[in-house]
């Protein structure tokens, strides 16, 4: 059977507005089979997906999205079919989580100077897990009228050079592959397309990704265009990469990214999926 794969999604557990549980549920009810929770630099939601994928019959992927800085920009790493346990990788995200705790009360000191209080009390409110991301601040500044919509926010105050803006001290590439491969995951390089660098820089980050035993791009994203999923396909097949699929989905009030929704691979690519046992990963789903 044909499967429906989602390999990037987010919860509660970070920044995203559904529970994990209810995620679960939603993909299953758009006709996804396999589901990845990647929050950022947290584990914490996988068990309850877990359980929910048992009980709809969805396959679970426990997954995560590291932050990476690489030559002074941020790029985001997804680990597949990790070990949630794995001493390493949550030694490695504890690190992050405390930074991102900074960086959150930074920002919010920032955005005071500029006349907007209570910004960090506002965004720990929002917050429903152990991370305080720039996307609970947009939410609040939204919600106070401080700009038209949470891409406004993005773009007026949270961009370099902007009043909230603080620049990420994240893990080092080498750091990322480390901690998913020592957990026994694939490490995929998130929404390529999406960063702002130049043909030379893109090549040069993906060429170090492959020494380091990175082994995907995530061709199709639901920020890829359909022509820039077929120039990462093309990417994908000069450095010898496999292909994955995410839809990055953080939640119903942003109605352009949904579950089930994502255009296939081009068939150039070499799913990442193409390597794995679904019958023993996915039981439940396969005798649906």
């Amino acid at each position: 059977m044909t499967l429906h794969y989602d390999l990037h999604s987010h919860s509660l557990a970070s920044d995203g507005t559904l529970s994990p549980a209810e995620l679960v549920g939603s993909a299953a009810a758009s006709g996804v089979d396999v589901l990845a929770l990647t929050d950022h630099d947290e584990t914490g939601g996988i068990a309850e997906a877990c359980a929910a994928a048992d009980a709809a019959g969805l396959c679970l992927i426990p997954g995560v999205e590291v932050s990476v800085t690489w030559e002074k920009q941020t790029v985001h790493i997804v680990g597949l079919r990790i070990d949630p346990e794995s001493s390493p990788l949550q030694q490695g995200l504890a690190r992050l989580r405390e930074f991102r705790h900074w960086r959150a009360e930074e920002m919010g000191r920032r955005l005071a100077k500029h006349g907007i209080e209570g910004a960090y009390e506002a965004a720990s409110a929002l917050a429903r897990g152990r991370i305080i991301s720039r996307t609970h601040f947009a939410h609040f500044l939204a919600d106070e009228g401080h700009a038209k919509s949470v891409r406004d926010v993005f773009k007026h105050f949270l961009k370099p050079r902007k009043p909230g803006h603080v620049p990420g001290e994240w893990a080092t590439l080498e750091e990322a592959v480390s901690w998913i491969h020592s957990a026994g995951g694939q490490a995929v390089i998130a929404h390529p397309a999406r960063y702002t660098m130049s043909a030379s820089k893109r090549r040069k980050l993906f060429g170090e990704f492959v020494e380091l035993g990175g082994e995907a791009l995530e061709v199709v994203s639901g920020s890829h265009s359909l022509g820039d999923s077929y120039a990462m396909a093309q990417y994908a097949r000069q450095f010898g990469l496999l292909a994955s699929a995410g839809s990055d989905y953080h939640g119903p009030e942003n109605p352009w990214i949904a579950l089930g929704r994502l255009p296939p691979l081009p068939k150039s690519c070499r799913p990442i999926w193409s390597g794995w046992d679904m019958e023993r990963a996915c039981p439940a789903r396969l005798a649906v």
